[in-house]
């Protein structure tokens, strides 16, 4: 990477002319390096050495940025807030050390890095627009019809167990038993509870054993929830939340990394229209789309955006590695939905 980076340092420099008196060969070619007998290195010795490796990524990095620029320039203040908000963590981990695990990773300095980032940002850009191209309408129908639920009022009461680092496997296992019968024990309760009754007594219950301290004293109250709405950490009460009627809670206890719970849905409301989640579903498709093949989506979506402005190459070894580069990735993606094919007839 760091070679890029001076690699595309270079071309700027040739392309704007900036800097100094640059001393001249007797063939009229710019001179990179001058040696104390008069002889020369040449600008064009120096591509000619440097294109095969290096030339086409960071020619693609000058195209893709112009493109992208020109294209979605209502976006690039996304993409600098985006390079803004990372290198302020950076700076906040790394403080003075900085620009030295810059360079480790590779980069000249943190210039050179938050400019590569930047083009990341912008590219993520074409590419997420692409992916969301490739969406159909009944791709998106199924999508409302399976995935978008209305939200619901849940309550929990939730019970951990006693569980510390110091513990025998023994112990802990002993710990985590007692909290699952003291939940078991709260559904028994909420069983043998009038149906009339069952709200009131399962916020009694949550205010006198849940060791949620953030909402036992709403009842255990997790308001209106959807899917995703609690994280990853809460994907099982989610779903249990989901299987349940209004007013009935679980009979059976609920396990996640938090500890364990009993639940009650209370209320539920109609899921949003199609036009109104139709943009989501588009993100959220694409976003699954792009990321099965990321690199191979990405070189498509990038292909498409330069076949878009008819680029043309002028060099013909770069245009011939551009070629390739592009055809690797294409038959890649043909042999992997080939194979992928083969495997569902057999």
């Amino acid at each position: 990477m760091k070679k890029k980076i001076i690699l595309l340092s270079l071309c700027l420099l040739m392309i704007s002319g900036c800097g100094s008196k640059i001393p001249k060969l007797e063939n009229g070619s710019d001179a990179v390096v001058t040696f104390k007998d008069g002889s020369m290195i040449s600008v064009d010795e120096l591509y000619n050495s440097m294109k095969t490796n290096y030339a086409l990524s960071a020619l693609l990095d000058l195209t893709d940025k112009k493109l992208i620029e020109e294209k979605y320039a209502d976006r690039t203040s996304e993409a600098n807030a985006s390079v803004d908000e990372w290198m302020s963590q950076l700076e906040t981990q790394y403080g003075d050390d900085l620009e030295s695990q810059i360079q480790s990773a590779g980069y000249a300095d943190i210039a050179a890095y938050r400019s590569a980032y930047y083009l990341y940002q912008i590219r993520s850009i074409a590419v997420q627009e692409y992916g969301k191209a490739q969406i159909k309408d009944e791709d998106i129908e199924k999508y409302y019809n399976d995935e978008i639920v209305g939200d619901i009022k849940v309550n929990h009461i939730l019970i951990t167990p006693d569980v510390t680092d110091d513990m025998t496997t023994e112990e802990k296992t002993a710990a985590e038993d007692a909290a699952k019968e003291e939940i078991e024990e709260i559904i028994n309760t909420l069983k043998a509870t009038k149906k009339e009754e069952l709200e009131a007594k399962f916020t009694e219950l949550a205010k006198e054993k849940s060791e949620d301290t953030s909402t036992k004293e709403s009842g255990g109250s997790l308001g209106y929830i959807n899917k995703g709405t609690l994280g990853d950490a809460y994907a099982e009460l989610e779903e249990a939340a989901y299987k349940l009627k209004d007013g009935e809670f679980s009979t059976e206890v609920i396990t996640t990394e938090i500890g364990y719970h009993v639940i009650i849905r209370l209320d539920s409301k109609e899921k949003a229209s199609l036009d109104e989640v139709r943009d989501t579903i588009i993100e959220d498709l694409a976003d699954e789309l792009i990321y099965s093949d990321y690199n191979t989506y990405y070189v498509k979506a990038l292909k498409e955006l330069r076949d878009e402005y008819d680029i043309d190459i002028q060099d013909s070894e770069i245009k011939k590695s551009y070629a390739n580069y592009i055809q690797s990735y294409l038959t890649k993606q043909d042999d992997s939905q080939s194979s992928s094919s083969t495997q569902k007839t057999n």
